[in-house]
């Protein structure tokens, strides 16, 4: 059963190396992801399950000690999903064959900045096309998985909160992430579920298809939510909530 979640938005632009001089600019978003995964931590879970927007490649479950890299944006960071535990998947050969897509690369990073040693991790990437029906039955098999299970949950809002955003301004955008924001909050898992998934697409949010896997894992779990960050530096949502 599902005990607990955080959701924390994916930006490559999290990890200080890559921001470089405009670190600081997400420093609160980064303060609030820490806080959040705090949450996850507190719930003493047996299993924690990352899950996070990929592209074609980097779709599927990626074992604990997958490695994942930001050498794409110039940086040469290393990550580790999880902790190398002797006898899990990464001592298999498969596991370093395909390295983490950026999302889960992120989380990665996040896990290893507050040092998380409370569980064994796993990651899942979903696309963008996943139907909303197949996203709640996906995260319904996670909060199955064992009897306590926590979830870190990676997404973007949409990228067109502003004209220089990228996917440029689009005034459905912002009126979509105050929605998701509210239901972040609310631990809301009906609005969750009728995510309009046409529209997100549209408007760039990474972070559909991973918030109605939430969904699906948090039904009849009773949790309650609480929203930590909400902002959209760079034209593009990002949020951060805790549900436990």
């Amino acid at each position: 059963m599902l005990v607990a979640a955080a959701v924390c938005p994916c930006p490559p632009l999290l990890v200080p190396d890559v921001a470089a001089g405009a670190a600081p600019e997400l420093d609160a978003a980064r303060a609030a992801c820490t806080d959040a995964l705090g949450v996850l931590a507190a719930s003493r879970p047996d299993l924690l399950v990352v899950v996070g927007p990929a592209e074609q490649n980097g779709r599927g479950p990626h074992l604990e000690g997958t490695g994942g890299s930001f050498r794409g944006f110039g940086v040469d960071l290393a990550v580790r999903l999880g902790n190398v535990r002797l006898g899990s998947g990464a001592s298999d050969p498969g596991v370093s064959e395909r390295e983490l897509p950026t999302s889960l690369a992120v989380a990665a990073w996040l896990l290893e900045r507050t040092g998380w040693s409370d569980a064994p991790v796993e990651g899942l990437g979903v696309g963008e096309p996943l139907e909303a029906e197949r996203c709640i039955q996906v995260g319904e098999s996670i909060g199955a998985r064992a009897g306590r299970v926590a979830l870190l949950v990676m997404g973007d809002a949409s990228a067109c909160r502003t004209l220089k955003a990228p996917g440029y301004l689009d005034e459905r955008a912002a009126g979509f992430d105050a929605g998701v924001a509210r239901a972040l909050e609310a631990a809301d898992v009906p609005a969750l579920k009728a995510l309009d998934a046409e529209l997100a697409q549209e408007l760039k949010v990474s972070g559909r298809a991973p918030w109605q896997v939430l969904a699906g894992a948090a039904e009849g779990a009773g949790l309650g939510g609480a929203l930590l960050y909400e902002d959209a530096p760079y034209g593009v949502g990002y949020l951060v909530a805790a549900w436990s």
